[in-house]
């Protein structure tokens, strides 16, 4: 959810350095999405328009700041074995969950990570939305896995 930002920051920062020159600069960019909002408020050098379109669109979709995301990642050599571990926590966090009565809280997977398997290993995921996702797993023992508060991204 953050990448949208970045695609901002470096629209802006090359028109930046293209018109620091005497003479000026353009920039020409190509797109097969001239029409993502990032790239309308770089070309009118709106930062103020694309924060508050951003605000809304996290807001609307319950991104931070307007809630938190934990990300957690199992690693390992087996796919069988790595998809068993992601579906066990992700049945014990969702009886945490209702047994807690965190309404707010979505468990979104467990999947298969976006690149699956890296460095030999698979890699499954679970993402958490919820106003404090680390208090639900911080008494949980997850020695094995990684996570990740708000991560900037969650392929």
């Amino acid at each position: 959810f953050c990448n949208i930002e970045k695609v901002l920051q470096v629209l802006t920062q090359v028109a930046g350095r293209a018109g620091r020159s005497a003479r000026g600069g353009k920039v020409i960019l190509q797109s097969f999405t001239p029409e993502n909002y990032a790239i309308q408020f770089a070309s009118e050098h709106d930062v103020n328009g694309f924060y508050e379109r951003e605000l809304k669109y996290r807001k609307d979709l319950g991104y931070p700041p307007f809630a938190r995301l934990a990300r957690l990642e199992y690693r390992n050599a087996d796919n069988i074995k790595a998809e068993e571990e992601a579906k066990k926590l992700a049945s014990k966090l969702q009886v945490k969950i209702e047994a807690e009565g965190r309404h707010q809280t979505e468990l979104i997977g467990p999947a298969p990570c976006f690149f699956a398997k890296e460095n030999g290993e698979y890699r499954w995921q679970i993402v958490l939305r919820s106003p404090e996702p680390a208090s639900l797993i911080k008494e949980m023992r997850l020695t094995d896995w990684r996570i990740e508060i708000d991560p900037i991204s969650l392929l």
